[in-house]
């Protein structure tokens, strides 16, 4: 005969079974914690060495040490990966920072060093320019870099004087001289300077508006210079149809269109 269904049990009795698989999984989780709890507090896992890699130009493991390790808490199981990675993202020179464990209480930290290309700001300032075009402060003793232009403008336009300034560069070696200085005003005026003292306004425009309008200017500057024997004060290349010099011991402008009694090329 075929068996009759079973009775389904009592509500009260349904709650209590339950009621007990809840109780024995929250015994369960306690008992899990506290031995991970117990786990983590074992001397295995405290922290016994950070393993530096990568760029270390400008540091070393006395200055890395003296930087982070106070602020870093807890040991290999605990301690917090970003807040680490953002400590030695702060030591001085330091740009970008990848921070890993080493089972079962190491770190590994391998490190990109700043590339400093040009100094940024006021010159008393102690900020630089890095290859990317971001800004980032050194200590004053570690900022003494010879042969670094300085370049300025206003927040945020570092990667843009860069580019520019990088566009500049060789077209002024080809005439044998060197590009020091190169500023964008919060107007958005670019003025230049070059390793002889001579100050060169480049006006309003993009990276392919001044390059284009010093191109011009270099391309005819030797013949006037050649022709007075003389060398290169000042220029002002803001003029929509030419430019106006002025040479070490005489003023002049090349012949072409003459506004207001100024001789411009």
């Amino acid at each position: 005969m075929p068996l009759q269904n079973a009775m389904p049990l009592p509500p009260d009795v349904r709650l209590m079974n339950a009621l007990s698989v809840f109780l024995g999984l929250v015994f369960a989780a306690m008992v899990l914690a506290l031995a991970v709890a117990w786990l983590m507090r074992q001397s295995l896992f405290n922290l016994s060495a950070i393993h530096v890699q990568g760029d270390l130009t400008h540091n070393n493991a006395f200055t890395l040490r003296a930087n982070v390790a106070p602020k870093l808490a807890g040991n290999f199981l605990t301690v917090d990966m970003e807040h680490t990675r953002a400590a030695f993202e702060h030591v001085p020179w330091v740009r970008r920072a990848v921070v890993q464990r080493e089972f079962p209480n190491r770190l590994k930290v391998v490190l990109q060093e700043h590339n400093a290309v040009a100094y940024w700001g006021p010159e008393e300032d102690v900020r630089l320019v890095n290859d990317f075009g971001e800004v980032f402060e050194v200590n004053q003793g570690d900022a003494q870099a010879e042969g670094l232009p300085l370049l300025g403008g206003p927040q945020g336009q570092a990667l843009r004087v860069l580019q520019t300034y990088q566009a500049l560069f060789p077209m002024f070696k080809e005439m044998g001289a060197v590009l020091e200085q190169l500023q964008l005003s919060g107007q958005g005026n670019w003025h230049a300077q070059l390793d002889s003292g001579a100050t060169i306004e480049l006006g309003h425009g993009s990276t392919q508006e001044i390059t284009a309008r010093t191109r011009r200017f270099i391309a005819t500057l030797k013949q006037v210079s050649a022709r007075f024997e003389r060398n290169l004060e000042s220029a002002d290349l803001r003029y929509g149809n030419g430019y106006a010099i002025k040479l070490r011991g005489v003023t002049t402008l090349d012949p072409g269109d003459q506004n207001d009694g100024k001789k411009k090329r």
